[in-house]
């Protein structure tokens, strides 16, 4: 039976059912995409324990984790979250001779960089973000007025050649509760506020939820001729019921601090530029007009919590925290061979960073020879609750520093979080909700969309403890939901787009061993290169210890177990499901691959697709099916029917390997734990793992070949991810 020309690949599951009945159907009439598996698909490495670093960039742990078929590899910079200034070489000089103020590091090569750390920024504003985990805290609500917040001074009309008015900064109390309030406090430091409104939030939650409510300025909060020093005002007659204060900082008066030098004046215009806070009071003011303080004041997490538009990157050496995790040194992270000698993607420290460090960093690697691919500017903005335009104009200022030293180099950003849907920011002016939309704005309102070269953000997809097996099925739709929707705030078309980051969810927990992580993976890598993505970094490539993630599940972010020495013991799912995707769909090496777009029909009965599949033309002429079963229970025999672009029906014929990893292959035992009310030693977890996890089997994967033609069956086992790799025959009879 010939088959009518429409240009599809079809796999029909032989049951005794109609023949309509469960088919995946692959247009190849024309590819969705095309890459290139050295530029396209890799991995990340973070920041992690030094002793990791020294054990995991050696052989033979290092061979262990480049079996994988992980390409090129992405430099993630983890100091931004944190809220750190990040001293990517060590040596450097201070903008104060006396060992403080703003670094930049040496772009002279001299010793090798093994390691690099970040330092904690004392004029934080922040109690926690969505970095610091639960660490460090706000200077604004510490209860020490010889400390302060300030903000960041690249986003003021000296550095970003605009109106201060243009670039509003801005700090949030949360009281945790409705509380009444009347009047405010502020202890201001150098430069302080001549302009600023005070305003209360109506809605549910202003940093997580910002289109939910609107912010309203006290009947007598805003200020026009601020004084400094330290203001009480009076912010309405009777108290209001609030838990959200805002200050909105427009106007600054550009003063110095006398106290901060030996000078009357700063010698540095960094210091006496943008807001300067000492500490909070928020509360009520009786008749007597003394006013009655409900925030909480301690330098801990237990404070007030605020929230604040930026940070100013001042710091001094003493900031230096603990040496036990580093950023990998760029000498040992190119000459180690985990490049595999490839170009990489570089970051730059930028919110919390200086332009002139960025691009003396830059300056240090083109001296070594280095190669880099692209550049990340900053990490996570909107985890660091920074408004689009300020992103946008510290963006241009690191553009302008690093094009000078090479012109070519193709930048881009801005590394979003894990979200599933578009990341909203208080309106603007024009009632523009759209992060992404207005940091698009900006370059163009600038004429620098040039400077954008890709676009960059993370996939964390599910919550952590959130995954029942159902969750499989969502996935390929989240991944193109989110890359249409950067396309329809403003992103063109043509633009490349990377997940520079990527797992199961934010945190690391049993799921992660167990083979719902590897099917998982397959319809992550094969759905974004389906969407037209041009490159994805699975996170985290060397090998790491386990920790305890949600539910106080011991889980890992790495491919493998290990013992406390660093040495690997296991590889787990997802380094077998990266070397289908690696070495059996794709072709390594530099060859050109065309992806086709797949539709399943294997129904579940309540609108899921039990089968899901993507198909490429490899440079070596072959077709490569990956079919992922996402049955727990069923496998599912196919036949492969090629209907070819010139209207002639193919099939495989001759050899085709086929490479299976499912339930059959590995089972993953999770650990035992047990309870304690409280904890038998200090600071020692209540939860405790009395065994360590296994997997049992554990691999390898099952390859077998068959002889294809019009009648060949493939089996897609239960919970399984199949690779279909062969040559196409002639016309079917």
């Amino acid at each position: 039976m010939k088959m009518p020309a429409l240009g599809f690949v079809i796999l029909s599951a032989c049951f005794a059912l109609p023949a309509t009945a469960q088919t995946v159907v692959v247009d190849m009439s024309h590819p969705t995409n095309v890459f290139v598996p050295r530029e396209t698909l890799g991995a990340g490495v973070d920041r992690i324990a030094a002793e990791a670093i020294d054990k995991d960039l050696v052989q033979p742990a290092l061979q262990q984790t480049l079996a994988s078929g992980w390409q090129p590899v992405t430099y993630r910079q983890n100091t931004e979250l944190a809220v750190e200034a990040w001293h990517w070489n060590p040596q450097g000089t201070w903008s104060d001779s006396s060992g403080k103020g703003y670094f930049t590091g040496s772009s002279t090569p001299t010793e090798m960089l093994r390691y690099s750390y970040g330092y904690s920024l004392p004029r934080r504003g922040f109690t926690r973000n969505d970095g610091t985990d639960n660490v460090g805290f706000s200077r604004l609500t510490d209860g020490d007025l010889n400390t302060f917040w300030k903000s960041n001074p690249y986003l003021t009309q000296g550095f970003s050649g605009e109106s201060d008015a243009l670039h509003p900064q801005w700090i949030v109390l949360d009281l945790a509760q409705l509380q009444q309030v009347n009047s405010i406090r502020i202890a201001w430091g150098e430069p302080y506020a001549r302009r600023y409104l005070v305003q209360y939030w109506t809605g549910d939650d202003p940093i997580k939820a910002v289109t939910r409510g609107t912010w309203q300025t006290f009947a007598q909060g805003a200020v026009s001729e601020g004084k400094g020093r330290t203001e009480t005002i009076r912010l309405s007659e009777s108290p209001v019921p609030v838990r959200f204060v805002r200050i909105w900082m427009t106007e600054s008066s550009n003063t110095c601090d006398s106290g901060r030098t030996s000078n009357s004046k700063s010698r540095d215009p960094r210091d006496c530029v943008g807001y300067a806070i000492r500490e909070l009071y928020l509360g009520t003011s009786t008749d007597d007009g003394q006013l009655h303080d409900i925030v909480r004041h301690t330098a801990d997490q237990e404070q007030t919590t605020t929230y604040c538009s930026s940070v100013d990157p001042w710091h001094q050496a003493s900031d230096l925290g603990s040496t036990k995790q580093a950023q990998v040194g760029f000498d040992l992270f190119y000459t180690s061979g985990v490049t595999r000698g490839l170009p990489a993607m570089i970051p730059v420290a930028m919110l919390y960073d200086t332009p002139e460090n960025a691009a003396a960093e830059i300056g240090y690697l083109k001296k070594r020879g280095y190669p880099i691919s692209y550049i990340e500017m900053g990490e996570e903005a909107d985890g660091q609750y920074m408004l689009p335009e300020d992103y946008a104009a510290l963006y241009l200022q690191w553009a302008t520093a690093i094009h000078k030293v090479d012109p070519s180099l193709k930048l881009g950003g801005p590394s979003f979080q894990g979200v599933n849907k578009d990341i909203e920011a208080w309106p603007n002016s024009s009632g523009n909700v759209s992060w992404t939309a207005r940091f698009v704005d900006y370059l163009k309102q600038h004429g620098r969309m040039k400077d954008l070269a890709f676009f960059s953000f993370e996939h964390y997809p599910f919550d952590p403890c959130r995954t029942p097996w159902g969750m499989l099925y969502d996935e390929s739709e989240l991944v193109s939901h989110i890359m249409q929707v950067w396309h329809e705030d403003g992103i063109p078309a043509d633009m490349p787009m990377f997940i520079t980051e990527g797992n199961l969810s934010s945190g690391a927990s049993e799921t992660y061993q167990d083979i719902f992580a590897g099917l998982w993976l397959a319809d992550y890598i094969g759905s974004f290169l389906n969407s037209g993505g041009k490159g994805v970094y699975f996170f985290h490539y060397l090998p790491l210890q386990m920790e305890p993630g949600c539910n106080s599940s011991p889980g890992t972010f790495g491919m493998f177990t290990i013992d406390a020495n660093y040495q690997i013991q296991q590889p787990l799912a997802q380094f077998f499901v990266a070397q289908l995707i690696n070495l059996e769909w794709a072709q390594p090496g530099g060859g050109e691959h065309q992806v086709f777009a797949a539709k399943a029909d294997f129904p579940d009965g309540a609108g899921h697709e039990l089968v899901t599949a993507y198909a490429v033309k490899r440079p070596d002429g072959k077709i490569a099916v990956m079919a992922v079963n996402r049955d727990q229970l069923n496998a599912h025999r196919v036949r492969v029917a090629l209907d070819g672009t010139d209207g002639e029906e193919n099939t495989f014929f001759g050899p085709v390997d086929v490479s299976t990893f499912g339930s059959g292959q590995y089972q993953w035992h999770p650990a035992q734990t047990r309870f304690m009310a409280h904890a038998e030693n200090s600071g020692q977890r209540t939860i405790v793992p009395t065994s360590k996890g296994w997997a049992d089997p554990d691999g390898p994967i099952l390859r077998t070949q068959l002889t294809g033609g019009k009648d060949t069956f493939y089996e897609l086992p239960a919970a399984s991810v199949t690779v279909l790799r062969g040559s196409v025959s002639s016309q079917i009879k």
